[in-house]
């Protein structure tokens, strides 16, 4: 065994002086997400900007991504474009939506989901192929007795932005639409633990409920917007946790109001930029202008990388959560 041993450390592909691989620790947005994957009773999806684009943690991570997400999905034509805020807008701060939150009392907490996203796949090294953006259209319903059911489609890159999934029992309109990816069923589970159990009402309730989705540490503003994302991707919220949300939001630092936008399924809102300089991504959060609720989250390459193939200004995610 030694010697098999020791002519797997001679033959070792990746040495750590060959740069191509920057063969170190995974940064903490990746090491977090490999947890979260570790630790999850299901399969979830990872958001590729946390790959840290231009690390081999990139590569590894993005490949399982595809595995986790799906490799038959239809990649788009192109990468959406990146919204643009509207010209002679004024920005609202995030504490006037919050009071404007706090002052609703239109929607009530609701257990399961319904999103779309688009993903930027990426491959690295010789021979790569272009980024292409994968589409995809989620819906999680939860039942009396503790089940849930879970409903993926590929949606058509040719109409971007549009719901493919409705009603009650969601199915896809036509095949044109969209194909499924995966129709599941779980059987009954309950837990006292986030995500799966309900997000409290008091800012600081919250913010040790979002603190438990990150074993790593105290949140920073970018690890915030991950816990929200990962808030929003199990639960709808109701009029009191928006509110709730979007003051915890108005206390991060460097996350500033910039304006009005529509966001990529036609709605209106307010944009909230972050700029992740380590990670060369800019972050805009878009929230309901009435009733703060969480529209949308938009990650885009602020640097090119050529050896991925992204320029600056490519959309690398977007996440849009429906009622």
């Amino acid at each position: 065994m030694a010697d098999e041993l020791d002519l797997l450390r001679r033959a070792n592909p990746v040495p750590s002086d060959d740069g191509r691989f920057h063969d170190r620790p995974l940064d903490q947005h990746a090491e977090r997400r490999l947890n979260q994957l570790l630790h999850s009773g299901r399969p979830r999806r990872l958001r590729r900007w946390v790959l840290s684009v231009g690390t081999a943690a990139a590569v590894g991570v993005t490949a399982l991504t595809l595995l986790l997400s799906g490799s038959a999905t239809t990649p788009a034509v192109a990468a959406p474009r990146p919204l643009q805020i509207e010209s002679g807008s004024t920005p609202v701060p995030l504490g006037r939506i919050a009071a404007r939150a706090a002052a609703d009392r239109s929607q009530r907490l609701r257990q399961g989901t319904h999103t779309q996203t688009w993903s930027l796949s990426m491959t690295a090294g010789p021979g790569a192929r272009p980024a292409v953006t994968l589409p995809e259209e989620r819906v999680i319903r939860w039942r009396a007795d503790g089940s849930h059911t879970e409903l993926v489609v590929a949606t058509d890159p040719r109409r971007p932005g549009e719901p493919v999934i409705t009603g009650a029992d969601p199915v896809p309109r036509t095949v044109e639409d969209g194909h499924v990816l995966s129709r599941r069923t779980f059987p009954p589970s309950w837990s006292d633990a986030p995500p799966q159990a309900a997000p409290p009402r008091d800012i600081g309730r919250l913010r040790a409920y979002l603190d438990e989705l990150d074993p790593t540490g105290p949140l920073g503003t970018s690890q915030l917007l991950d816990a929200v994302s990962e808030l929003l991707d199990n639960w709808t919220l109701g009029s009191r946790e928006n509110a709730a949300v979007v003051r915890l939001l108005a206390d991060a630092k460097g996350l500033r109001p910039a304006g009005a936008v529509t966001d990529r399924l036609g709605r209106p809102g307010q944009a909230y930029v972050y700029e992740d300089t380590a990670h060369a991504v800019r972050r805009m959060l878009i929230l309901n202008p009435v009733t703060g609720a969480v529209l949308g989250l938009e990650d885009t390459v602020t640097k090119d990388d050529a050896e991925f193939g992204v320029r600056a200004g490519d959309v690398m995610s977007y996440s849009a959560w429906m009622r």
